[in-house]
């Protein structure tokens, strides 16, 4: 499938082999998701927690190498305030996982957002957009229904909402890009 380019515009050809291959995997991981719930929303908090750790050694790294005890003190604070939410989440996954619950929903809702955009912008280059408007309206919907979610359904409930949502990823990227190449000019 390729669109058809005027002589101004500049073309860059996306291969599809990569993002079938992206696709399989994110379906793969949506359904491992949807299966195992709980390990994967303990999985996902964890690793929100190292990545807390991480950001909060470098922050403190990067203060050592600032001038002028004001900004010494705010970047060390809010070193130490990445590092103790990522211990925090570390020893605690649980707790951490009602946290984590709504930064996630507001993640997907806003996910949703500009999926449902990006959906209406590919109408004209994709047949199969309405995959990516179908996947951003349930992105939205399961934004809404994790604000409004008791903090009990955080262990199962963030498990189920990224696996259901990397399977719909996945098969709007599997389904966009039928074709072995598709031109796209801007």
């Amino acid at each position: 499938m390729s669109v058809t380019e005027y002589e101004d515009t500049d073309e860059q050809v996306i291969s599809s082999g990569w993002m079938t291959a992206i696709a399989i995997v994110m379906i793969g991981l949506g359904l491992i998701a949807i299966a195992f719930p709980f390990f994967a929303t303990i999985a996902s908090t964890v690793l929100f927690g190292w990545i807390f750790i991480f950001a909060g050694i470098a922050q403190i790294a990067y203060t050592f190498q600032s001038k002028g005890a004001g900004k010494i003190a705010w970047k060390m604070i809010l070193g130490f305030l990445y590092l103790l939410s990522g211990i925090f989440v570390m020893i605690n996954p649980l707790e951490g996982a009602f946290a984590f619950t709504i930064v996630l929903g507001i993640t997907i809702f806003l996910q949703g957002m500009i999926q449902v955009s990006l959906a209406f912008q590919m109408r004209w280059i994709s047949p199969n957009w309405g995959w990516m408007l179908v996947s951003g309206f349930i992105g939205i919907i399961f934004g809404i229904f994790v604000w409004s979610s008791s903090p009990l359904s955080a262990t199962w409930l963030i498990g189920t909402l990224i696996g259901i949502n990397l399977l719909f990823d996945g098969i709007w990227m599997l389904t966009l890009h039928s074709g072995d190449k598709l031109t796209i000019s801007h």
